[in-house]
């Protein structure tokens, strides 16, 4: 196997080991809300949105670096 393909694989399997062991319910408070979710779906979304967030800054950064296109 190569060696990129097993670091991904163990990433994979440590991140399903600490979602298998955060299975419980939390309140999660926010201002005025008050939200009852699972942690692992905490968890989840909150990976999902830094993931988000870096790739639209990443798209951002890239589009500013090349420049306008219309000005030579």
């Amino acid at each position: 196997m190569k060696p990129k393909l097993i670091i991904i694989l163990t990433a994979i399997l440590l991140f399903l080991i600490v979602l298998a062991q955060n299975t419980y319910v939390i309140k999660l408070r926010l201002f005025f809300w008050q939200i009852s979710m699972s942690q692992v779906l905490l968890i989840l979304f909150t990976i999902i949105l830094g993931f988000a967030a870096g790739y639209i800054t990443a798209v951002l950064v890239m589009k500013t670096k090349k420049g306008p296109s219309g000005f030579r």
